[in-house]
């Protein structure tokens, strides 16, 4: 702080207080300036010197009056009579001025008499300002006084323009009249001096006790005892304003010299009784000590009476520790205005308020903000009706004059430079105002009036008025880190510091806190407020931040709304109360899972709501009804301001209502947070409606200043007018104010609220001050009482990154009662969408309710910035409504076209639409279905019928038995995630959607079987080394598997188990049997609860008979598995070759042998009651048919005879039937022949032909009819060559008997040349399409030749089979899934709606429905099929194709494109390079071009449709220019093609994390983007609080955005987040890798870091260190040396590989954690991370979880986290639960790892608040 003395050579003294802020000494500047103007003959020197010890000489003071003479020691100084005696100090000269005070004084004085300015400099205090008082005092020298601040300007200095009786006139300030009149203003002491008792009674023995009381003397009983370490800490609260090491280094100073607290941990006293004292505004109180002795002290007290004990006190629980702290706080007050300090919902204004109680105080709640200016503290500039302008005093001044006490509540948010205006308020009891008026202490206005002789009415002509001796400040504050600040300085600096003594208020302790609410809440649960209390302070005890930040969401006011509800609402559950006072829903992942852990211990049940058949609401006249509870409805003067809005109900915003009536009933304020769109409003106006309450509404706004949001002032005539805002009409009226967007306006706006929620005081910036009815007697003409039925509603969005608001709950959260608003579940959401578009298909807004629902959670997950809410969903859904003929797609795209600019956030968006079957960008062009080619009419080969000639068989015997199975074991299950690609989103085929499965390289696939569980499609699959089971649902994107390792046999030499699976029906429709073909085992399996079963059809001898004999027998032949009634729980085995069938009843475990008179080589089932089986030697057929209806099992055998009809049947191969028969209209279609109406019939097929169908199957032959079973058949017209392989080349067949279709898996040589050679595929789906006669080919994904996926014998790498709803599901051997639809009907249909999706109505339409077989030149697209509504739009689609079929030719050779050289944007065109939205040359956003190539302009992004249809040639131009400039890029970073390849393949595999990585370092930079308000500008918006000074004429009443400057001479500094990468590049990285991938992983991780982070080095800087057996610290990169391009980043990657290849065994973890620790914070940084990339191997090398968790929290500036990569069994897991919580997580998958980043970088997010 300075002081700056201007002597003008008159004797005039000007005293300026400056703040220590760059922008005032321009002010000061003029100032000076304006002296040499006034007196130009005097020179002028500045004299600044630090300290005051400037001399060795020791001076006597010698003061003597003789003649009008100073003297000080050998310097003399002429005394004049002061013209305005008023303005000369008073009371500051005694006659005990220390020595070193009269060096200043005569120093001063030297300078004064050669009339050069003086400068003070020195410590914080008042101490420099008392010297100048004195001098000033000395020389009867009059004062001027200003305090300069940061709000200072110069008209404050020099002359301030006022309008009186309409004239605008000049009123000089103190500056000028210092000049003119010679005067200095300044402040004096006040208060009384506290002497010991020895000391005051020697005193008395000179001196009268009247004189002693005119000097303010007090004796302080003898009995009085302070501790000195309390009274230390008052005054230097080192605790709340030091870090961790001044913390030591102050506990050791006091320990040095003995000053520690020894007392107990209680305050030392306690008030037992207050009276008033026989002097006016004085209170007597009686102080009990803990060793009951009394003590009495005298304090200022109001002019109401005093309670005279605390249990009068209303709504106040007299706890041990708030009894202690209120009689610490009147010590205090006896010496002087005191600050409490503690977080937000301990208590401070609760106390505050019961102190002023008990002394009979009024209070004036000033609620202090940051963009408050000093004037705001002290006046207000106001105009009176007839247009002059004047002053109107604050609260603060209204408080001073009138003896109440004036809380400043917010401190922390204040600039210190504007609280020091009232520096000399609090440490002299004197001020001086705006409007000149001085204000002085009783005191020293009493001494003036004895020296001026002035009376009191001549004192207040003079503008000088006396402060009440009562007055008080008492400054409310919260502790660092509430002020939204994590570094730099702390809000209590050296100046503040010295303002006020401190009290530190901790939170209540476990059982204050119990007994506080038992008291104030008597019927709540004891067991609720048990739990509740343990949990809390579980919490509170935590020294992690995260949790810390978490536990100050339970304050005592939130536990005390907690309690309330748990005692008004019975069925109301703990935890959902919890998560209410802490918004569960939006704390960043860390804080979560820390939450839920902590509730997990605690044995919390589960949350609970009101179930979804009592979630109605129901209005009965005066009654309303929400779920389960009721309340009356409100009866308004008007109905006018009752909202009524559209809303649809739905289950999710019936039982938030019902939250709501709970808290309103019980009186609460609401605060409702949630994303933008999600309802809010909506949910509060319907909420209001059934209330039938009229509500205000207000919308705030980044521009929103406190005056806005209570008042609206106006120029009117010349006269500002202030008219009242929705706030003040919903106080007055009782109305519900509705605030919305409450956190776009700043913070310090929304906290005035606070006292208006809090006391129901608000002061407005027209001097009216709100308050309630029940504060005071008498109304005040000025006040507004606040109306009982008032009550406020506040909307937010919730803190972060998209929104760019403030954290209002973070500021304000725990004065409201909180409710989460989230999108509504998919089911409610579906309900009400479906009300917006009833004639919206469910299947399209089923679509939209998924893609939006993952991109919300993807937001959540920071991949994407915004959370698409349900208003978007709405939107389009309501478009659709209005305009179906606009396709989904493009109305959908709509939405997306604000970030169509962000291609990384688009790739993803689109990517989620697509995946949810949204075809965004598609076109009708996209239409690619497969070539279909026509087959020979089938042909009648035979005439199957019944022998007549043989004699029938007796029935077959029968064996029973009973099925045994082994017990059941839990074997456990694993659960996976994939990703389904939607392929029609892209373009229209038969492909539906693919994923991938995960699989070992040496997996091979074995069956596949489906299943329908009444809702939704299963699928199971089973493979073969090793022998695993996997379960899934068609569309969804998890699944899970059974490994089965184990139970079967060996599969490493001869054998292998060939695997078959039957999913179970009814009772077992939850269970699969799984048949193993060599060993006939079967196995009963859950997939979804990972239990296995192993059942018997044999004895025990038997199976070990047959164990032994096994070798004996063939080993080829196999036990097959007849399972197509699987779903009713029965299945048929036999053996190749064998003579028995084994029918097992899986129901009720009853196994029948059924004894064949031949051996059998095939079985097939043709119905329940037919079998077809062929013989093994003679390859005949016979029949099994049953003797009755009632028998079990078909037991009657009869042979069957074939009529050869054609010459082309050849020998059966692999002979396979439906069991069930397609429909008489499909037969009818491939036949053209009428005599087979009524007729039974089963889809046949063999290796020799492609299908069939056999007329009359079954019923000829269970009927024993005359007619014969007719076979006709499509043969294949096969080479002699490809005959003989047959059996390798074609895979088993699958039937789709509801469209009339066989599939089977094909090799290539089985389809035309054509088609092999325009795809790459080598293995196609053959579907042969018996209602149209046609045979198409699907290309299916190439499976890797390799003898771990296939051995040369089982050349189809792929299973197949049908869903229930005849869709075709194939997997291949890598765990590829693709899911197909070949149904003509069905593709029909399906067309007709994916056109409706991509179509955009903007065509005329074609009334009648065309279908169009059209064959396109093959060099383009063959369309088999296209049913479509719009001619226009499909002949337009083939022009553009054939066009640029044509421009083939021409464009062969464009690629050599030429660079501009003023590197002018290109849009299109095909000349220049690096333009966009163009083709042939490089550039961004075209087609065709062979490289990207930015040249720093917008991109213009043309349509995947215009990129598809360039022509092959011109792509493989491209290709081959691309190549030739990619080797000259590697030869420019010296980079080898193999080294590329490398590189790119661990790059590839983590292309969209980066891009996901990045979406998460800029949601953590676009908070800075936020610019601020810059005041007193000459140009810009004209601003609200100076409109009054435009009146006057002053041109600096403008405001304007700019970016935000730092403070000057402020600690804070902006420095990058510091980040050290730790990896693992030990030994048992490189040996397990082939375990579990653990070192790629990390090499991934690595090059994931490296990537997302380029660029973002001003943001957050990086390095990476390593640590193995052999050295804990490897250096791979330094903050100043990261890798900048792929060559420099494999140098890293090459490293750490080659290192963990080639070290010493051994471990480092601890090393290596305490160096990281160490050494990152030897940066400067806003905030550190240490992040350990580590296997799970610990336990080996003995390193203990408890210590490695020391080492983590060893250092409270760093956070430290494990990520553990690679782990055998379940090692990762158990260490993750012994480390700190939230601070190690377990990623096997990389994909996982930017979610893992995105965490740990907003762990500290709460820490701001």
């Amino acid at each position: 702080m300075k002081y700056a003395i201007c002597n003008y050579g008159h004797g005039l003294f000007a005293l300026l207080k400056a703040a220590d802020s760059k922008p005032h000494l321009n002010v000061i500047h003029s100032l000076f300036c304006f002296r040499h103007k006034t007196s130009s003959n005097l020179p002028t020197l500045a004299l600044w010197f630090p300290g005051w010890c400037f001399g060795s000489s020791q001076l006597q003071l010698h003061c003597t009056c003789v003649n009008s003479v100073l003297k000080i020691g050998k310097v003399r100084k002429d005394i004049k009579k002061p013209n305005n005696p008023e303005l000369v100090p008073v009371g500051y000269v005694n006659k005990n001025i220390p020595k070193s005070v009269q060096k200043h004084l005569k120093w001063i004085m030297q300078k004064d008499n050669i009339q050069q300015d003086i400068f003070l400099i020195g410590n914080p205090g008042p101490l420099r300002r008392i010297i100048v008082m004195q001098y000033l005092e000395l020389t009867k020298s009059e004062l001027e006084y200003i305090r300069l601040s940061r709000d200072t300007t110069e008209s404050d200095l020099k002359q301030r323009r006022e309008i009186i009786a309409g004239t605008a006139h000049y009123i000089d300030q103190c500056a000028v009249r210092a000049a003119i009149y010679g005067r200095v203003e300044m402040q004096l002491d006040d208060g009384r001096f506290l002497m010991a008792a020895d000391r005051y009674d020697s005193l008395l023995k000179t001196h009268s006790k009247e004189e002693l009381d005119s000097r303010k003397l007090v004796r302080v009983s003898k009995d009085f005892r302070a501790s000195t370490y309390q009274t230390l800490y008052k005054l230097y609260p080192y605790d709340l304003i030091l870090g961790y090491e001044g913390k030591m280094a102050a506990k050791h100073a006091l320990q040095m010299f003995d000053v520690i607290d020894k007392v107990d941990a209680r305050l030392p006293y306690r008030i037992k009784d207050i009276k008033p004292s026989g002097s006016d505004a004085v209170a007597s109180v009686t102080l009990q000590s803990l060793s009951n002795n009394l003590c009495h002290i005298e304090v200022p007290m109001g002019k109401s009476k005093p309670l005279r004990n605390l249990n009068d006190v209303e709504f106040f629980v007299p706890t041990a520790y708030h009894t202690g702290t209120i009689a610490d706080m009147m010590l205090s007050h006896m010496l002087r205005d005191f600050c409490l300090v503690g977080s937000k919902g301990c208590g401070k204004t609760l106390l505050v308020q019961t102190f002023a109680n008990m002394l009979g105080y009024h209070t004036e709640n000033v609620v202090l903000y940051q963009d408050m200016t000093a004037r705001d503290l002290l006046q207000q500039r106001v105009t009176l009706e007839n247009g002059d302008t004047t002053w109107r005093d604050a609260p603060l001044i209204s408080a001073a004059l009138n003896g109440h006490i004036a809380i400043l509540d917010g401190l922390h948010r204040l600039n210190p430079s504007t609280l020091m205006i009232i520096q000399r308020l609090i440490d002299d009891r004197e001020l001086t105002l705006h409007d000149g008026t001085r204000l002085m202490s009783a005191q020293k206005y009493k001494l003036l009036q004895e020296k001026s002789e002035f009376s009191e009415t001549e004192l207040k002509e003079r503008s000088i008025l006396p402060i009440h001796p009562a007055f008080r400040v008492i400054g409310l504050a919260e502790p660092k880190g509430s002020s939204g600040k994590t570094s730099g300085q702390h809000w209590l600096n050296s100046e503040l510091l010295t303002l006020f003594l401190h009290h530190e208020i901790r939170p209540l302790t476990k059982s204050e806190e119990i007994d506080v609410i038992n008291t104030l809440v008597p019927n709540v649960p004891k067991a609720d407020v048990d739990l509740l209390m343990k949990f809390t302070h579980k919490l509170r005890n935590n020294d992690d931040p995260t949790v810390q930040s978490i536990s100050s969401s339970l304050s005592t006011r939130q536990l005390l709304r907690i309690s309330r509800r748990l005692a008004s609402y019975s069925n109301e559950n703990l935890r959902h109360s919890i998560y209410k006072a802490c918004l569960a829903k939006f704390l960043p992942p860390l804080a979560s899972e820390i939450l839920e852990n902590g509730l997990k211990e605690g044995e919390f049940g589960a949350e609970k709501l009101t179930d979804d058949a009592d979630a109605t609401y129901e209005v009965d006249n005066d009654s309303l009804r929400i779920g389960r509870v009721t309340t009356t409805r409100y009866k308004p003067d008007s109905d006018v301001m009752v909202p009524d809005v559209l809303f649809y109900d739905n289950l999710q915003h019936i039982k938030i209502m019902e939250d709501m009536l709970k808290d309103f009933l019980l009186g609460e304020h609401l605060l409702l947070i949630g994303n933008q769109g999600v309802g809010k409003n909506k949910i509060v106006d319907r909420f209001l409606h059934l209330l039938n309450r009229p509500r205000q509404y207000i919308q705030l706004h980044r521009d929103t200043t406190v005056q806005g949001l209570t008042l609206q002032p106006s120029v009117r005539d010349g006269q500002i007018i202030f008219e009242d805002s929705p706030l003040v009409n919903a106080v007055r009226s009782g109305h519900i104010l509705v605030v919305d967007e409450a956190d776009k306006a700043p913070t310090h706006v929304t906290c005035i609220l606070k006292a208006l929620v809090e006391s129901g005081e608000m002061l407005l910036a027209d001097g009216r001050k709100i308050i309630t009815g029940a504060q005071l007697t008498e109304i005040p003409e000025n006040a507004i009482v606040a109306h009982k039925d008032f009550r406020m509603m506040v909307l937010a969005n919730r803190p972060g990154f998209p929104f760019l608001g403030n954290d209002f709950f973070g500021s304000l959260g725990d004065i409201f009662s909180c409710h989460a608003i989230d999108n509504p579940p998919v089911d409610s959401e579906v309900a009400m969408l479906k009300k917006y578009g009833p004639d919206v298909p469910e299947e399209v807004i089923r679509k939209l309710v998924a893609a939006f629902g993952e991109l919300r959670h993807l937001a959540d997950e920071g991949q994407i910035s915004y959370p698409y809410s349900t208003r978007e969903v709405v939107n389009v859904v309501r478009h659709i409504q209005k305009y179906p003929d606009d396709g989904i797609a493009n109305v959908v795209k709509n939405v997306f076209d604000f970030d169509n600019h962000q291609s990384e956030l688009m790739e993803v968006v689109i990517g989620t639409l697509r995946k949810h079957d949204i075809p965004i960008g598609a076109s009708t062009r996209d239409i690619r279905l497969a070539k279909s080619f026509p087959l020979p009419p089938p042909t009648l080969m035979s005439n199957w019928t019944l022998s007549k000639q043989q004699q029938p068989y007796k029935p077959c015997s029968i064996e029973t038995s009973y099925v045994t199975a082994q017990d059941r074991l839990d074997i456990g299950v694993d659960h996976f995630e994939t990703q389904q690609i939607k392929h029609r989103s892209i373009a229209f085929n038969e492909l539906l959607s693919s994923w991938q499965l995960f699989m070992h390289t040496s997996n091979r696939i074995a069956a596949i079987a489906t299943a329908n569980d009444g809702k939704k499609n299963i699928i199971y699959a089973a493979t073969s080394n090793p022998v695993s089971v996997y379960a899934m649902e068609e569309n969804a994107d998890a699944y899970t598997i059974v490994d089965l390792y184990g139970m079967f046999p060996s599969t490493r030499y001869r054998w292998k188990p060939t695997l078959s699976i039957s999913p179970l029906g009814n009772s077992m429709k939850d269970c699969i049997l799984l048949h193993e073909q060599t060993s006939n085992t079967l196995m009963l399996v859950w997939p979804h609860t990972g239990e296995v079963q192993k059942i018997h059809t044999k004895s025990k001898f038997d199976r070990i008979r047959n164990t032994f004999t096994r070798q004996m027998e063939h080993p080829e032949d196999l036990y097959k598995i007849c399972n197509e009634f699987a779903h009713e729980n029965w299945i048929v085995t036999y053996k190749e070759h064998g003579n028995q069938l084994s029918a097992i009843d899986l129901a009720s475990g009853v196994c029948h042998n059924i004894n064949l008179p031949f051996s059998i080589a095939l079985l097939r089932l043709a119905s329940k009651d037919l079998w077809l089986a062929t013989e093994s030697n003679s390859a005949k057929k016979y029949v099994l048919k049953k003797a009755t209806e009632n028998d079990l099992w078909p037991t009657i055998i009869t042979q069957t005879e074939q009529e050869i009809l054609s010459s082309d049947l050849q020998q059966e191969q692999n002979f396979q039937l439906s069991s069930k028969a397609t429909s008489e209209g499909i037969v009818h279609k491939f036949l053209d022949i009428s005599n087979i109406d009524n007729m039974t019939n089963r889809i046949i097929t063999d290796d020799m032909s492609y299908a069939g169908v056999a007329i009359g199957l079954p019923d000829n032959f269970v009927n024993n009819s005359d007619t014969a079973v007719g076979l006709f058949k499509v043969p294949r017209n096969l080479q002699p060559e490809k005959n003989t392989e047959i059996d390798k080349t074609l895979g088993d067949a699958v039937f789709l008997t509801s469209v009339g279709q066989v599939a089977r898996i094909v090799k290539d040589t089985h389809v035309p040349e054509e088609i092999s050679h325009e795809q790459s595929s080598d293995h196609f789906i053959e579907v042969v399409d018996l209602q149209r006669n046609v045979v198409s080919y699907l290309p299916l994904p190439r499976v890797p030749r390799s003898n771990y996926v296939y051995t040369p014998g089982e050349i189809i790498p792929y299973a197949i089979t049908a869903l229930p709803d005849d869709k075709l599901i194939v997997i291949d051997s890598t765990g590829r899934v693709t899911l197909w639809e070949t149904g003509f009907s069905i593709l029909e249909r399906s067309l007709d709606k994916w056109v409706e999706l991509v179509t955009d109505g903007s065509a005329e339409d074609d009334t009648q429905a065309n279908k169009i077989y059209r064959l396109i030149p093959s060099d383009l697209i063959y369309l088999s099929l296209l049913h479509i509504n719009n001619k226009k739009l499909l002949i337009n689609t083939l022009l553009i194709m054939v066009t640029d079929y044509n421009r083939t030719t021409e464009r062969l050779g464009s690629y050599r494109t030429k660079e501009d050289p003023f590197n002018t944007p290109h849009v299109g065109g095909d000349t220049w390079a690096g333009g966009t939205g163009g083709r042939s040359t490089a550039g961004l956003g075209g087609r065709g071009g062979p490289y990207r190539l930015d040249a720093g302009h917008d991109v213009y992004q043309v349509s995947d449709a215009d990129k598809e249809a360039v022509p092959a040639e011109i792509q493989e131009a491209a290709r081959k220019m691309n190549r030739k400039a990619f080797k000259d890029r590697l030869r420019e970073i010296e980079m080898s093609e193999y080294d590329a390849d490398a590189y790119d393949k661990i790059s590839n595999a983590v292309i969209r994390q980066v891009k996901a990585m990045r979406v998460i370092l800029d949601s953590l930079e676009a908070k800075g983007l936020e610019r601020t308000w810059a005041k007193n500008q000459t140009t810009g918006d004209l601003d609200d609080n100076r409109l009054i000074e435009g009146l006057t004429g002053e041109r600096t009443i403008y405001k304007r955005r700019a970016d935000k400057e730092p403070e000057y001479n402020s600690q804070d500094q902006e420095h990058p987040k510091r980040l050290r990468l730790v990896v693992d590049v030990s030994g048992s990285m490189y040996r397990f890798n082939g375990v579990d991938g653990r070192l790629q992983r990390t090499l991934e991780a690595t090059c994931m870091l490296m990537e997302a982070f380029e660029n973002y080095d001003q943001k957050l800087q990086y390095e990476i260190f390593g640590h193995s057996g052999e050295d804990p610290e490897i250096s791979f990169t330094r903050y100043d040396k990261v890798p900048k391009n792929n060559k420099e980043r494999l140098k890293v990657l090459k490293a750490m590989h080659a290192h963990s290849q080639f070290c010493f065994s051994g471990d480092t973890t601890m090393e290596a954690t305490r160096n990281a620790v160490e050494k990152v914070v030897e940066e400067e940084g806003d905030e550190h991370f240490v992040i350990i990339l580590s296997d799970a191997n610990l336990e080996r090398y003995g390193i203990s979880p408890s210590k490695l968790g020391k080492m983590m929290n060893s250092d409270p500036r760093v956070n430290v986290f494990f990520i553990f990569i690679g782990s055998l069994g379940n090692q990762a897991e158990r260490l993750k639960q012994k480390l700190p919580s939230g601070h190690a997580f377990v990623c096997m998958n990389t994909k996982d790892i930017p979610q893992i980043l995105q965490q740990i970088f907003t762990s500290t997010m709460l820490l701001t608040r």
